[in-house]
């Protein structure tokens, strides 16, 4: 009986606790629900749903011509939502769809696409992301059209999430003018540098947290649009970095150097429309755009011969001498207090003009000349050189440029040799553009423009900002100094170091340095070659600088590495730049014709031909039957002579029709841009020489 008792009294004992656990959990569902319904609601939701940034899209950088150097381009992911989609649109279209899908993505199979969007709607899944890879424009507007995508977001559930890339139409191209900015902001170049003007403003819109912790945008009237980046218009031309690049790549290669730098500049505006930096890339192999040597801290170093210029300024400024002047250089070799300095030439150059000693480079001759004027105050041959403004930063539009380094008279660092050696481009440290600005403004007639590299800030039609070319020195030095330096200029280029780049088409002026390479305190047998100067000398449009450094091989001097590629890339943008020649082909073949004989230059023969039968003119095949010729006048007839367009170079297409020109110069893979009408009256490539391809033609109709 006791046993019976025990066992009631357990199991009431049971039942009161479970039927007050079950009270319990009554009473709190109902206190969750009505009670503290409205709390728990909001921090669900604000669990679920939140307004996350939506990027704006950056800006465009341009060339000068209008060309895209870098773009942001729209790609899609694809996501469906099969819960939106009522049952007949999803019944209707769920084959086709999926057929469509796995020959668009080939990575599944009709019946596997199939499956996979039916099991996702069946377990009510919102969130399904098709495939990971990234569409592009014209995929996501063919999508837009297949079965249950037609319907759109609110019906068919189709999702497309923008994704932006940032693409290079022209590939490796000023690769590092062009930048970069990381995901840590930071950067390099145009992209870093005027990062500020190029990303705009990011908006907000409303996301919701869905299973696989993926965010889903849920459309909102609250949600920020984003504000797009402004655009940068540079001043660089594409054709021009192509040669500059293309020309200090080959001879990289061929030097085995280690890293090269060009410059093509402006005269007048400053505009640069070439910046190139090479350096040999890790693996030994080739080379790429990895630092801007041209304005970076690297590219600081002691500029040798090129500096001399400045030398000469101070000297001519101060009227301590005349180029005429007779200095005995010696035998090659001079002592300055305890250190010795030579010349390149064995045995030296004996006793020359000064004007000699700056065509052939000689170093004594320099330090002589400039610690007989200044050695008892350097301070003025300094003041030369703060009044070119050498010794400052040129504020230039890129970050990270690098500060110019010269010892000051008077510091414990300033030796009885420092002068000397200062005079020839030792113990100072410039950076290229700091170099090129200097002969620019010689080549200006002595006006020191500030080098730019972009030229306004734009959305549109709209500038925010433009940029114009800013004096930095009304005037470096007297006119009869400068006329003097130009003379110096161009001597070196006729008689002197660079007699190698010299040519009867047109002149160049300039100056070649070779600097022996600082390391760890001593001077070893690697140099700093470089060339800088500009062009047509007699009216100069461009000025550049070539810098290559620790070239291997004999004969490692500036006139050998440098100057050749400086004359390289000068001949190319001579020839291209039509107004730089003042005859055409067009205007020879002119005044060949008398005034009363009807005027034919070049097309198809047998469209001359019966052209001319047909006005009873005279004219003779000589054996051309078919394809392209050019006429020649001769007794009172026309001869015609085979025009080589099938010849694997740039065909001569003055005097064709535009029609005529395109179709040939279109075929051997260039590409042409006109201007004019009529018929062909110059090209910017010479004919005869070598087709790259997707290279520009320019051609002038008239």
């Amino acid at each position: 009986m006791n046993i019976k008792r025990s066992i009631v009294l357990r199991v009431r004992l049971a039942f009161l606790i479970v039927a007050l656990i079950a009270g319990a959990i009554l009473f709190k569902i109902v206190r969750l629900q009505f009670v503290e319904g409205e709390k728990w609601t909001a921090k669900a939701e604000s669990a679920n749903f939140k307004y996350r940034q939506v990027s704006a899209t950056r800006g465009n950088i341009y060339a000068a011509d209008g060309s895209l150097l870098a773009t942001s381009l729209p790609f899609y992911r694809v996501v469906l939502d099969p819960t939106v989609a009522k049952t007949n649109v999803f019944n209707e279209g769920i084959d086709q769809l999926s057929g469509l899908l796995a020959d668009f993505y080939k990575d599944r199979s009709k019946a596997s696409y199939k499956k996979m969007i039916t099991d996702a709607k069946s377990n009510g899944k919102r969130y399904l992301i098709l495939n990971r890879k990234q569409i592009g424009y014209q995929d996501m507007q063919m999508m837009s059209t297949w079965p249950i995508f037609n319907k759109g977001r609110m019906g068919g559930g189709v999702i497309f999430e923008k994704v932006e890339k940032r693409y290079r139409p022209f590939n490796s191209l000023a690769s590092r003018t062009v930048g970069f900015l990381n995901e840590d902001r930071y950067g390099a170049g145009i992209e870093y540098s005027f990062n500020d003007y190029l990303e705009g403003k990011n908006g907000q819109a409303m996301f919701q947290k869905i299973a696989g912790g993926y965010w889903k945008p849920v459309f909102n009237a609250e949600d920020i649009k984003p504000e797009d980046g402004y655009d940068v218009h540079t001043t660089l031309d594409v054709n021009i970095q192509d040669v500059a690049e293309s020309a200090l790549y080959r001879q990289l290669m061929e030097k085995d150097a280690a890293f090269g730098t060009v410059i093509v500049m402006e005269v007048a505006t400053g505009k640069i429309k070439a910046l190139a930096n090479l350096q040999k890339n890790k693996n030994g192999r080739g080379y790429s755009e990895s630092y801007n040597y041209a304005i970076g801290d690297q590219g600081l170093t002691e500029p040798g011969s090129t500096f001399k210029l400045m030398s000469m300024l101070a000297l001519l400024e101060e009227g301590k001498v005349n180029l005429n002047d007779a200095v005995d250089t010696g035998d090659g070799v001079f002592q300055f207090y305890d250190r010795k300095m030579t010349d390149a030439k064995t045995g030296g150059y004996g006793r020359i003009s000064v004007r000699e000693i700056f065509e052939k480079s000689s170093n004594i001759g320099i330090s002589k000349l400039v610690d007989q004027s200044f050695g008892h105050n350097p301070k003025k041959f300094m003041s030369y050189i703060e009044k070119a403004g050498l010794d400052k930063p040129l504020d230039f539009q890129l970050k990270g440029e690098g500060v110019p380094y010269f010892k000051k008279p008077g510091e414990k660092n300033w030796y009885g040799t420092t002068l000397p050696w200062m005079s020839i481009g030792y113990e100072t440290k410039l950076t290229p553009l700091h170099t090129l600005t200097l002969y620019n403004a010689v080549a200006n007639n002595g006006k020191m423009v500030k080098p730019m590299i972009v030229e306004s800030i734009a959305k549109g039609n709209y500038v925010q900002k433009s940029f114009q070319t800013e004096v930095l020195r009304k005037s470096i030095a007297s006119e009869k100094t400068i006329k003097q330096l130009q003379e110096l200029l161009e001597g070196v280029v006729k008689n002197g170091t660079a007699k190698n780049v010299h040519n009867d088409q047109y002149k160049i002026a300039g100056k070649t340095g070779t600097a022996q390479k600082l390391e760890e305190g001593r001077y070893t047998r690697r140099y700093y070659t470089s060339f800088v100067g500009y062009f047509p000398a007699d009216n100069p449009k461009y000025s550049a600088i070539v810098v290559i450094d620790s070239p291997k091989g004999f004969n490692a001097y500036g006139g050998d590495i440098s100057a050749p590629v400086f004359k390289e890339i000068a001949d190319k943008i001579h020839a291209q730049d039509l107004r730089l020649n003042k005859k055409t082909p067009a205007d020879v073949y002119l005044a060949q014709q008398t005034s009363d004989f009807p005027y034919i230059q070049a097309g198809k023969v047998d469209e001359l031909q019966l052209i001319c039968n047909k006005f009873g003119i005279s004219n003779h095949a000589n054996g051309v039957n078919e394809g392209y010729v050019r006429s020649k006048s001769m007794d009172r007839s026309i001869q015609w002579q085979a025009n080589q367009t099938e010849s694997p170079v740039v065909p001569d297409v003055s005097g064709l029709p535009l029609r005529d020109a395109l179709y040939v110069l279109e075929n051997k893979g260039l590409r042409v841009i006109y201007q004019g009408k009529g018929r062909v009256k110059n090209q910017s490539i010479s004919p005869g020489s070598p087709v790259q391809q997707n290279h520009v033609i320019n051609l002038i109709l008239g």
